[in-house]
């Protein structure tokens, strides 16, 4: 019997380790097979609401946020790049990437929730942001994530020109850090059950085999 199961996704398009979590997520799923059939929602999170459009390079950024020094950052780095690879995901950072704001990518994936392409969307605006060095909140590069998709190209640019949606997410970030979510990736399986963290994918398949065979949905 398969357990029907919905997770909500909490992440940032700028965060390597949802990239990661994101990844290994799907390999545990694929490793269950048909005992879990999970739908998935990605919610908003801003890791650097204030950060401007033009972005901030990586080691600054991180030696302002987190005190690192010039070798930590390096060092989490090759840790991201080693893990990402594990899980199959190309993590092509290094000392001169950048930081950018990612709340018009918020915007973008909050309308695809109405569509069947989100999570098509999510994995192309991070490849975008994490393989290919693209600023993810330039609107060209979030169009042509969006058409890589499947999404309408005048549809995006209709949502990304108006504005649209920019009230929905501020709701929506408030409403996850009312409920104590204050990192991310964050996990919610069905509303009530959080797995934190990018995760293993043996962790994950755990988790889920476990809520499922407690009935605990």
């Amino acid at each position: 019997m398969t357990t029907q199961m919905h997770i909500d996704f909490v992440s940032d398009v700028s965060c390597p380790w949802c990239a990661i979590g994101l990844a290994s997520l799907e390999d545990a799923l694929h490793q269950i097979g048909d005992a879990v059939h999970a739908d998935i929602d990605f919610q908003p999170f801003e890791l650097n609401p204030s950060i401007p459009f033009e972005g901030q390079n990586i080691v600054e950024h991180v030696a302002e946020k987190y005190g690192y020094t010039r070798e930590q950052s390096e060092e989490n780095r090759s840790v991201l790049i080693e893990r990402a690879k594990d899980v199959g995901f190309d993590m092509a950072i290094d000392a001169d990437s950048r930081i950018y704001n990612t709340f018009d990518a918020h915007r973008l994936l909050h309308w695809a929730c109405s569509t069947p392409h989100q999570l098509a969307l999510k994995h192309a605006l991070l490849r975008a942001n994490f393989s290919d060095g693209k600023n993810p909140g330039d609107p060209e590069v979030l169009v042509a994530a969006a058409e890589e998709a499947g999404l309408d190209v005048e549809q995006v640019r209709e949502v990304l020109s108006s504005g649209r949606y920019a009230a929905e997410v501020r709701a929506e970030m408030a409403r996850w850090q009312a409920r104590g979510i204050a990192s991310v990736p964050a996990i919610i399986v069905n509303g009530r059950h959080l797995i934190s963290g990018g995760q293993p994918a043996e962790v994950f398949a755990r988790a889920l085999r476990q809520i499922a065979a407690q009935g605990l949905v």
